[in-house]
């Protein structure tokens, strides 16, 4: 994706950090020639062989899926928080801008059956019934209930490329920074407020 001088996020520890929380994405490829895209969660994890993976699934109707084998190179977008900036926050004329969060993973694709798709979707669960006061667990459903499991592909993407951007303002100067966080706050948006948050902590 293009990233203006000044935005690219090259530190991996933020970036797992960025994906392990925002990892509701959108995965992309070709379907009969044309653009294909479909929004699911999408977790990081390290495969059996040490690679660096995105695991997830989708409903077997769906048929992007079925490309998988003649196309597999594939790409997954995850979007975090992003607010619009009024250049009426600067100490100097300007235009208008936005400051955003996201990162780009290009990979190869594979489908996943058997102890393979269980595991995958063990972990899933897991993590999103972590907070639940009556956690489900895949390992406790019932036959007839995970005959369901039928109606899902499972798939792993083998990362290649991540590009990430972090647009915060940070060619600003302090004043303005200081001003645009500010502003931020007052609208009482929760996006805006999350930007508020990353911009506070973001070098320049």
């Amino acid at each position: 994706m293009y990233i203006a001088n000044g935005y690219q996020n090259e530190n991996d520890s933020e970036i797992t950090t960025f994906l392990q929380g925002n990892s509701f994405g959108i995965l992309i490829n070709q379907v009969d020639g044309k653009p294909w895209a479909t929004h699911i969660p999408l977790e990081l994890d390290v495969n059996e062989n040490g690679q660096k993976v995105l695991y997830g699934h989708l409903a077997k109707e769906n048929p992007q899926w079925q490309s998988f084998n003649s196309n597999d190179k594939v790409l997954a977008i995850f979007s975090g928080p992003h607010a619009y900036i009024s250049s009426s926050w600067y100490d100097h004329e300007n235009v208008p801008t936005w400051n955003y969060v996201a990162v780009h993973i290009y990979g190869l694709i594979k489908i996943i059956e058997g102890e393979a798709m269980l595991v995958a979707l063990k972990k899933l669960v897991d993590k999103y019934e972590a907070t639940s006061a009556n956690p489900v667990r895949i390992e406790t459903l019932s036959k007839r209930t995970m005959m369901q499991t039928r109606g899902i592909v499972a798939f792993e993407i083998v990362i290649e490329d991540i590009q990430a951007v972090k647009k915060m303002s940070q060619n600003r100067n302090e004043k303005d920074h200081q001003n645009i966080i500010s502003e931020l706050e007052k609208t009482g948006n929760p996006q805006a407020a999350a930007v508020a948050t990353i911009m506070s902590k973001c070098p320049r």
